[in-house]
């Protein structure tokens, strides 16, 4: 996000710069009019349609797509909690345990992972966990609700980890860097040498936006990091709501883990 600005600002410097020492060399000394305001109008809407074309294709697509897995998760996980109170005590106990610890994980480890594109390890300690206490249960009624439900948290899981990563190619992005500095370097260039203050003041107002629109396109490509992020509600609420179960159920038992995940050791 800074390098983007930082760009953006040299290359506007550099417009204004060349408009004062380089047309004098390029057109006659008495051209004192240059471009008029209305003629930055055109590349203004036009860059400005093409960047935000790309805003929402990343914010229908990588953030959308996250958004709906982290809901999808945390819905799964509440399903998978509420189906085990079907299951035998002990096995019920492992599994909503398993469930609020793992929730836990996702929350405290994973989600500030996810801000840089990566994953944690430790909510798939707590996965096995789920399964494991599935051994037990095989061939009961109980026992394909659980799976099926363990088996959309996984799928939902995984989207949500790929979600996290970046989906515009990075010479796309550093294509659109070069377009910028291209598109305000030339107007600065046409602006008249005399009576500009208009012009200058609307280039400003265009390297603006411009860079306003490629930094949002930088920061929805990354749903789960930056300003406009996706925060771990629907993860929490499923996580409450299982250590509700839990201690409803089995009110002398304690959880495995500690409030962030980790495993609690004897």
């Amino acid at each position: 996000m800074l390098l983007v600005i930082v760009v953006a600002l040299l290359a506007l410097l550099a417009g204004l710069a060349a408009n004062r020492w380089l047309r004098p060399r390029l057109v006659d000394s008495a051209d004192d009019e240059g471009m008029a305001v209305k003629d930055l109008v055109g590349p203004l809407l036009t860059m400005t349609v093409l960047l935000l074309s790309f805003v929402l294709v990343t914010a229908n697509g990588s953030y959308g797509k996250a958004e709906v897995a982290a809901r999808g998760e945390a819905r799964a996980l509440d399903q998978l909690v509420e189906t085990a109170e079907y299951a035998p005590a002990a096995e019920r106990a492992r599994i909503q345990a398993a469930a609020v610890c793992y929730a836990r994980a996702v929350r405290a480890q994973e989600w500030p992972a996810m801000a840089d594109g990566n994953g944690s390890p430790a909510p798939s300690i707590w996965s096995t966990d789920v399964r494991q206490s599935f051994k037990g249960l095989a061939g009961q009624p109980v026992f394909g609700m659980l799976v099926a439900a363990d088996n959309k948290r996984s799928d939902e899981r995984e989207e949500r980890l790929t979600q996290a990563t970046s989906s515009i190619p990075p010479v796309i992005f550093w294509f659109l860097l070069a377009t910028l500095v291209i598109t305000v370097t030339a107007l600065g260039i046409c602006l008249p040498r005399k009576n500009n203050r208009g012009q200058i003041v609307t280039l400003v107002v265009i390297t603006a936006l411009l860079t306003t629109a490629l930094v949002i396109i930088r920061d929805v490509d990354r749903p789960f990091g930056g300003i406009i992020n996706i925060t771990p509600t629907a993860i929490t609420e499923a996580e409450r709501q299982a250590h509700r179960d839990f201690t409803a159920n089995h009110p002398a038992t304690d959880l495995p883990c500690d409030n962030n995940g980790n495993r609690q050791t004897a």
